[in-house]
């Protein structure tokens, strides 16, 4: 333990920062876990991106959830004042002990002062300027040479605090809430289909240097229909997706069950969670599978699989064997968009993932607990400032 360990048992209120994608706040979530292990009479309450907030909304570990829309800049001078002001407030009101701020963002640092807590953790940026150095009071180190996975990195927060995770802390909490399962539940009836009874595959991404190609992907949803079973394809509504999705189903011979572009975050949890297997790019739906303990096979590209391979569940990562080059980080070959890497990868390399995590997870249909018992979590205040 640090010499300058926090004392957790005088901590009353935390508030934890994850201002990134949905994936990025998915992945911070066994925080909140330990963190109410290590301090059982602690409110969490946690601080993200609007759009992301369904990542955490339903933790059952979490007090209150407060939000930063980023169109706020969009609206004018004086409509982003009114709104910084009221979040502001908002998190002036709860008096926190601890903060714990698990990106690089500046508005952590903002925080740390504006907010007055006491104790505040954030990651020792390399190229850090003297404000960011003088704001907090603990610095976690990032990795130097050999990465790890982000999960470990964020659990580092904690560490750092004196705070060491077990490991059946370290999953990914996600719980779709009733309306989400019960919407899915009619979906699938309504579809004729029962639970573990098809595979889910989302082949989009937001960055398309993570896609795989129309054509191989219709190619796969052809042989897994071959091999009699049932594809249920999910996209976002994206423009770039739908393009993606409507090229996809041109090629195929036999359309799958199309439900993309039609789910909330939390319904597509739900669908996940009642998938025999999940098959998708890295993205934040792969990332949702795994929260949803669903056997999955990821297929990867540019991005290093180290740092963001599905966590705790029985996957399979696809990857290229002759591109020594990767993980890059690029945004496609020479920032092309496309990663050769990932577009080069045969469909036969996919489906021999796909038989093989079959054969090893014959009877998966068990779901992860939650922290704090229960398969669902009341719904925490969501905090619109």
């Amino acid at each position: 333990m640090p010499d300058d360990a926090i004392d957790a048992e005088r901590l009353r209120r935390v508030l934890v920062t994850k201002l990134r994608h949905h994936g990025d706040v998915l992945l911070a979530s066994p925080v909140i876990s330990v963190l109410k292990r290590h301090a059982p009479q602690v409110e969490i309450d946690a601080l993200v991106y609007r759009e992301t907030a369904a990542m955490l909304e339903h933790h059952p570990s979490l007090a209150q959830l407060h939000t930063i829309d980023r169109n706020w800049k969009r609206r004018g001078w004086s409509t982003q004042l009114r709104e910084e002001w009221q979040l502001l407030t908002a998190l002036r009101a709860r008096h926190y002990d601890l903060l714990v701020h698990l990106t690089e963002h500046p508005r952590g640092a903002w925080l740390a002062r504006v907010l007055g807590v006491p104790h505040s953790v954030a990651p020792r940026r390399p190229d850090a300027n003297r404000f960011w150095r003088h704001s907090f009071t603990h610095f976690y180190a990032l990795p130097r040479g050999t990465p790890r996975h982000t999960v470990e990195l964020n659990l580092d927060a904690l560490r750092r605090i004196g705070m060491q995770p077990r490991s059946e802390e370290k999953r990914l909490v996600l719980a779709p809430g009733r309306v989400a399962e019960e919407a899915i539940a009619h979906r699938l009836a309504a579809s004729g289909m029962a639970p573990k009874s098809f595979v889910h595959l989302h082949p989009g991404s937001r960055w398309r240097f993570k896609c795989w190609p129309a054509e191989k992907t219709a190619e796969l949803i052809d042989a897994l229909h071959s091999r009699g079973m049932t594809v249920i394809v999910t996209g976002a509504p994206d423009e770039r997706e739908q393009a993606l999705l409507t090229e996809i189903f041109r090629r195929v011979r036999r359309r799958p069950i199309d439900f993309a572009g039609e789910l909330s975050l939390l319904e597509l949890a739900a669908l996940t969670g009642q998938a025999r297997l999940f098959v998708g790019v890295d993205s934040a739906p792969m990332h949702i599978a795994a929260a949803m303990g669903t056997p999955t096979v990821a297929l990867f590209g540019p991005s290093g699989e180290v740092q963001w391979k599905p966590w705790m569940v029985a996957h399979r990562v696809v990857a290229s064997g002759e591109h020594p080059c990767r993980p890059c980080g690029n945004d496609g070959c020479g920032g092309g968009k496309v990663s050769e890497c990932l577009t080069l990868l045969p469909v036969a390399q996919v489906l021999t993932a796909i038989d093989s995590l079959l054969d090893e997870t014959p009877n998966s249909t068990a779901r992860p607990e939650l922290p704090g018992g229960g398969e669902f979590a009341a719904t925490v205040p969501l905090s619109r400032s």
